[in-house]
């Protein structure tokens, strides 16, 4: 039986003066996930309506190890040099989906 679908939750409260700067670029990095990952499913991001400074990503991958590859990828390296100085906090959690 195959593995389920690695999934990775990115809770992130970005510096509110810089969110505007960091809304397109995480939109650039979710669509270019998408569309050159093979193994990412999915690649939600989201906004508190009460605080837009704080974002979650809800990301899906076949396994671990599309999830590492994406932590290779230019488009990710280059999104996180971009924005690592914008960054408050970040927590990330891993999950198994089981339906």
């Amino acid at each position: 039986m195959p593995n389920p679908p690695y999934v990775v939750s990115v809770e992130i409260v970005i510096k509110p003066e810089r969110v505007a700067e960091f809304l397109p670029l995480i939109l650039e990095n979710a669509t270019a996930s998408l569309r050159q990952e093979s193994g990412c499913q999915v690649f939600d991001v989201c906004q508190a309506p009460d605080d837009e400074a704080q974002f979650l990503l809800y990301e899906v991958y076949d396994d671990e190890a599309a999830f590492q590859l994406h932590l290779k990828t230019e488009h990710f390296l280059k999104f996180d040099r971009q924005t690592a100085s914008d960054i408050l906090s970040k927590t990330v959690r891993i999950f198994a989906r089981l339906q």
